[in-house]
């Protein structure tokens, strides 16, 4: 049993490590986010349904679901060189995001791990829609 819980775990891993040395962008954690925020001038953005933004979403963050993209890269075309930090609600639908803008020629992706769910775990402010 024990032999097996630790093929299991080392092919995880080795899963892990092969899948992160393929991605082209990065990971970054709410915490590092804020730090990149405070620190330069990145911009966030937010991949999720409009619904779900007006919920809550970070200051000054750009809101395109994850299906709109390409549709409206227009929104977000004069930022191709800089550091843009992908969000969705728990990280699920950053990575295709990631994907397309990666294709879209943009440089300096990072996805936030944990999403929003997270940044609201770690008690960092939100800023809610006015309807």
């Amino acid at each position: 049993m024990l032999v097996t819980a630790f093929f299991a775990v080392s092919f995880f891993l080795i899963q892990d490590i092969v899948e992160a040395g393929m991605r082209k962008y990065n990971t970054i954690s709410p915490m590092l986010t804020v730090t990149k925020l405070n620190t330069g001038h990145p911009i966030v953005l937010d991949v999720r349904e409009p619904g779900e933004y007006s919920k809550g979403h970070i200051t000054d963050a750009i809101n395109i679901p994850v299906a709109n993209i390409e549709a409206q890269v227009n929104k977000i075309d004069l930022y191709k060189r800089d550091d843009v930090i992908v969000v969705c609600q728990t990280g699920t639908r950053s990575a295709p995001a990631c994907a397309t803008l990666k294709k879209l020629g943009f440089e300096n992706i990072f996805l936030m791990t944990g999403g929003m769910q997270s940044w609201e775990e770690n008690k960092l402010p939100i800023v809610k829609s006015k309807k």
